[in-house]
């Protein structure tokens, strides 16, 4: 079966769709990855995937969106797939859209967020979910990474069978480690008794660092480690002046270690990981915390609550409260033994729950089987 994969950019296609390509390649499957150029698509053409480029957007722009569209138009139809799987809220409506016009057998949908969830105006809600809405009426397979997404699918009648398939890491990446932690700290000066907190998300608004950075302030026994970058396709407000009062308050308690590849040897060096998103799908970054062990502090929001499970693995906050998010962070930075206690159910947890490998075969026997049924059923050649 011929598979085309759709993202938005690199950093997507990288880090959340390449292990998915990875397994139904294995399984047989031809599979050709699409988004828009960047250098993180360098790791997955080094493994030999076809990556085509389109120029997609992550905005609003009527002439962006429609140069994207006419660009997915011209690459469905020149490799004809059997079946067209696409994510993310923008690509995944005009990826949809364009595979029905080509007359592709299989369409399908995972959901990694709504947009008509997120902060905005009335016009714009509306809008994200009068296309959602259409989107869901052309949509073979319709697959959540949360089990709430799926509920709204159902309840909003977006469509009629969203299954929750969650996310996954791998735990033979990531783990406890303490050689790692040991190697990490003395590269980065820090002693083995300092207790770290660690944050890794891309530098934008919604992912809490303002209210993250204002927290910290009170959080004088630990310092905080930031991993991430901000990248070229991100919209909204500037963080830089945040990061410089930050670092003008809180001193080298603060360290940016900016975009890194070795993340899970930073996950096993730090003692605290925190996600103060204001909305997420189902983070990647909370399982592969929970996989090192470490316990985790996230804001009480649509798919971290569904990861962290409240005095267990973790402390969930309401979202935009500094106070709140500095009183749970003192908590565990006080308490080793119940940080120690956290980070094993956690740990627990996330082998039960998100261990990639059944994750990935769940969710390539759900794309591959109804698709082969229905393309079995309806083939018919692309225009």
């Amino acid at each position: 079966m011929k598979i085309l994969e759709v993202t938005n950019v690199d950093f997507s296609l990288r880090h959340f769709l390449l292990p998915l390509m990875r397994q139904l390649r294995a399984e047989g499957h031809d599979v050709i990855g699409c988004c828009a150029e960047g250098p993180l698509l360098q790791d997955a053409r080094a493994e030999d995937f076809r990556i085509v480029a389109v120029p997609m957007a992550r905005s609003f722009s009527l002439k962006a969106q429609t140069r994207a569209f006419a660009a997915l138009l011209r690459v469905i139809r020149q490799e004809k797939p059997d079946l067209v799987h696409a994510h993310m809220p923008i690509s995944g409506l005009l990826a949809r859209f364009a595979a029905k016009l080509c007359g592709v057998p299989c369409i399908a949908y995972t959901c990694h967020g709504y947009l008509f969830n997120q902060p905005g105006s009335f016009f714009r809600h509306a809008l994200a979910f009068t296309l959602e809405w259409l989107a869901g009426r052309i949509t073979d397979i319709y697959l959540t990474v949360s089990q709430e997404e799926a509920q709204d699918a159902r309840r909003l009648h977006i469509h009629s069978n969203p299954i929750a398939v969650g996310n996954g890491r791998d735990p033979e990446i990531f783990h406890p480690d303490l050689v790692a932690r040991e190697r990490i700290r003395t590269s980065l000066n820090v002693p083995s008794d300092r207790v770290v907190i660690v944050a890794v998300s891309r530098l934008v608004r919604h992912k809490g660092y303002p209210e993250l950075l204002a927290a910290m302030e009170s959080v004088p026994d630990a310092e905080l480690w930031i991993v991430g970058e901000r990248l070229s396709s991100d919209h909204g407000e500037v963080l830089e002046p945040y990061f410089q009062r930050a670092h003008d308050m809180l001193g080298s308690r603060l360290r940016m270690l900016g975009y890194r590849t070795d993340i899970p040897a930073i996950l096993a060096a730090a003692d605290i990981f925190t996600l103060p998103s204001h909305f997420e799908g189902l983070p990647m970054s909370i399982i592969e915390a929970m996989l090192s062990g470490l316990p985790v502090v996230a804001t009480n929001i649509r798919g971290s609550r569904e990861q962290v499970v409240q005095d267990e693995t973790g402390l969930l906050v309401p979202a935009g409260e500094s106070a709140s998010l500095a009183d749970a962070l003192n908590r565990l930075v006080r308490d080793q033994s119940l940080r120690m206690k956290m980070g094993k159910a956690g740990h627990m947890r996330a082998l039960a729950l998100f261990n990639e490998a059944t994750v990935l075969t769940e969710t390539a026997a759900l794309l591959t089987t109804d698709a082969g049924l229905r393309l079995r059923k309806k083939r018919k050649p692309v225009p």
